[in-house]
């Protein structure tokens, strides 16, 4: 007999996620996923991947029995084997090389965030390496999270949840119609432009919400700093900054004004290519209409001058007095205690091997917000031994094939490792190239506690276990039974445990969260008024002295991308049109879903935005199967031809592998952005950021 349909309340992590949902059980499967209309975050709205969770959470080739690689790398031969095998032979691997070695020698890497990522992290002090990462970090969102603290002493996000609403927004190297990350959800912003407030975009391409803005400026990629900075000059210049709060509240503005007044409107056109008068009308835009939000994307942070284009937009928010007030950038609240990573259990002297933390002190060193490895450091210990061989690697959630830079390179590093074991929910590329392959719980068979906004944590959810396949188990799960087997501190704590003590400052338990579903405290807003800014100064930092005591320079500049039309003009004979790779599309997250049949439908080929110019230029019609190439490879995409793009720029969707294809590689060197990407110096001298975006390439019609 079908047993009745049960509906349970929880929170959807099909992406960063944040949507409260109301999630439909019958006998034992998710057969449908609503929007919760009460959730302060989404209001009952859940985008395209959310609604198909059924279809994910039920899909065929989900993995779910723990595998073993009994046949060469790649040959696709597995042994199926128990938990307590699996977990029993990779930590006895792990043991040995750890003695052998050093725990320095084992790696750990993973995905976007999600449920399971700090808890990554707490593994990595735990087992006593100081060698993790995530594709991100260096490149995505830990530039933004280092600066907000370093200038501000605290992350900020857009107020779109109080009372009073944006009377415009500034969107930069952001597309959060089609991305919205970590709780700054899609829906809200939407909101926020429907109730008629100003918006302008900066942006190569005319992208989903760009389409939504009155001002786009179609930025050369790679030249953010230039434009912030000529923005700050206009701002100052014509007195329209916020005087009171600027006087009271910041240090450094005199340095400051005397810093940019040479990055007029003009000089920064030269640069850009956005006309000097789209500038200012910009810059008079944004400082007039207050109440006003600044989005920042992960754009400007993909280039070697990463930390002082993140400076130059935080300084935008700071001069016109936009930070922590109603429909503004407000400050974190909080409301829950840190993760309990074990940081102090990270064995003394450890932090001193992590490969490129010496060099890039606000990404590995002891300033910095997360400490982790430089990728192409750990990519290239893994291959050379230099400076010491990483002879392991546990992933959880990553597929680096296809979201790190130069996959090609990236794989002849995985090939290299003696022990490499992933962690998904479906065989893909880097998995199926793994010596042990564990099956991964989906988003509605784990449990997490979750402030959101992330970083910021204003509210805080529950996400609930509702549904078990298979042999599948949370990633906390397994990394907690791995300590167990090693002996690791802090093994004998639960994961009911750690999120518990998270919300201690509630007064709650996990349990009595999920019977609540969330806890939404009303925002303090200007609680600067009362205890000052979290900075040695207690005001904003416009000039940073805590970057001099680094060594890095006190007040933003611009640096030209080194590998772009004007750095490099002989390598633009070659290759004369500018590549930007991180487009996405609303029904898949970075390389996931693809083999969901009803997403796939709805974008079944990779695409390629050019102009119709470099289009005529090329012989090249719409949907044309066409060959982009950089000095590092060349992949195939099919064309869009569009007038919603810059002229000289070429803009490749991300993440592209065919799950329908023969494994081992499932044609993920055929239209993947990062076979284009370089991960070379010269890096952000902070960050250890790489250019992604505005390097050089060729487009061409397939023959």
């Amino acid at each position: 007999m079908s047993e009745t349909e049960i509906i349970y309340k929880s929170v959807c992590r099909i992406c960063h996620g944040g949507c409260g949902v109301f999630v439909h059980v019958k006998d034992g499967k998710v057969v449908k996923v609503k929007g919760d209309p009460e959730s302060p975050l989404n209001k009952g709205w859940m985008c395209v991947k959310g609604l198909k969770t059924p279809e994910i959470a039920n899909h065929p080739d989900r993995l779910t029995k723990p595998l073993k690689r009994i046949g060469g790398r790649g040959e696709g031969k597995w042994q199926e084997l128990s938990w307590e095998d699996a977990l029993g032979e990779i930590a006895e691997r792990l043991a040995k090389i750890r003695t052998e070695s050093g725990t320095e020698s084992v790696a750990l890497g993973q995905g976007t965030g999600r449920h399971h990522y700090m808890h990554v992290v707490r593994f990595a002090n735990a087992l006593g390496t100081p060698n993790w990462y995530e594709p991100g970090l260096a490149q995505c969102f830990i530039p933004r999270i280092t600066v907000s603290n370093l200038t501000y002493g605290g992350f900020v996000v857009g107020d779109y949840y109080g009372e009073v609403k944006p009377k415009c927004i500034l969107f930069w190297a952001h597309n959060p119609l089609v991305t919205g990350p970590d709780g700054e959800l899609a829906i809200s912003v939407k909101r926020a432009l429907d109730s008629g407030c100003k918006a302008i975009a900066v942006d190569p391409r005319r992208t989903e919400t760009a389409k939504r803005c009155g001002l786009w400026l179609q930025i050369r990629p790679g030249t953010d700093a230039a434009l912030a900075l000529a923005m700050i000059n206009v701002i100052i210049s014509e007195g329209i900054y916020d005087k009171e709060f600027v006087e009271k509240w910041t240090v450094g503005f005199e340095e400051l004004k005397a810093h940019v007044a040479a990055y007029t409107p003009e000089w920064a056109e030269l640069i850009t290519t956005v006309p000097s008068a789209n500038i200012i009308e910009a810059a008079r835009t944004y400082a007039t209409n207050k109440p006003a939000i600044l989005e920042w994307g992960l754009g400007i942070e993909q280039n070697h001058n990463s930390l002082q284009t993140v400076r130059a937009l935080a300084i935008l928010r700071a001069i016109t007095g936009n930070i922590d007030i109603p429909g503004g950038d407000i400050i974190g609240m909080n409301v829950i205690k840190s993760y309990p990573t074990l940081k102090d259990k990270l064995p003394e002297g450890m932090g001193k091997k992590r490969l490129g933390g010496d060099e890039f002190k606000l990404l590995g060193g002891w300033r910095a917000f997360m400490p982790s490895a430089h990728i192409p450091a750990l990519f290239k210990a893994m291959r050379t031994g230099d400076p010491y061989k990483i002879r392991a690697l546990l992933i959880f959630g990553n597929n680096p094939l296809t979201t790190v830079a130069n996959s090609k390179e990236v794989y002849e590093s995985l090939k290299a490792l003696e022990l490499l074991v992933v962690t998904d929910l479906f065989m893909t590329p880097t998995a199926a190239i793994a010596d042990y392959v564990l099956p991964a719980a989906f988003w509605t068979e784990t449990e997490q506690v979750i402030g959101y906004p992330l970083v910021v944590e204003n509210m805080v959810m529950a996400q609930n276990k509702i549904t078990q396949r298979g042999e599948c188990r949370q990633d906390e799960w397994i990394i907690n039974e791995l300590s167990k087997r090693l002996n690791l501190p802090g093994s004998e704590e639960s994961l009911e445990d750690v999120m518990n003590a998270q919300l201690e400052p509630l007064g709650i338990d996990y349990k009595t969260l999920k019977e609540k579903g969330f806890i939404y405290p009303e925002h303090e807003y200007r609680r600067y008024e009362v205890q000052g800014f979290r900075t040695p100064s207690r005001k904003v930092e416009l000039l940073c002295k805590s970057l001099q005591r680094l060594g890095y320079d006190t007040l933003p500049s611009f640096k030209e991308p080194p590998e772009s039309p004007i750095s490099a003009p002989d390598l633009a004979k070659e290759f004369p049109n500018i590549l930007i790779t991180g487009s996405r599309r609303a029904e898949f997250f970075h390389s996931e879903h693809r083999q969901v049949e009803s997403l796939r439908k709805l974008r079944p080929d990779p695409g390629v935005e050019l102009h119709p110019k470099t289009a005529l230029k090329n012989n090249i019609e719409n949907n044309d199967w066409v060959k982009i190439s950089t000095p590092r490879g060349s992949i195939r995409m099919k064309a869009i031809v569009t007038e919603d793009i810059h002229p000289d720029v070429v803009s490749v969707e991300h993440g592209w592998w065919f799950p329908e294809r023969q494994g081992p590689d499932y044609g993920v060197f055929e239209s993947n952005a990062n076979v284009l990407t370089n991960n070379a110096p010269p890096y952000d001298s902070a960050f250890g950021s790489y250019q992604l975006r505005g390097l050089l390439c060729r487009v061409e019609k397939e023959n």
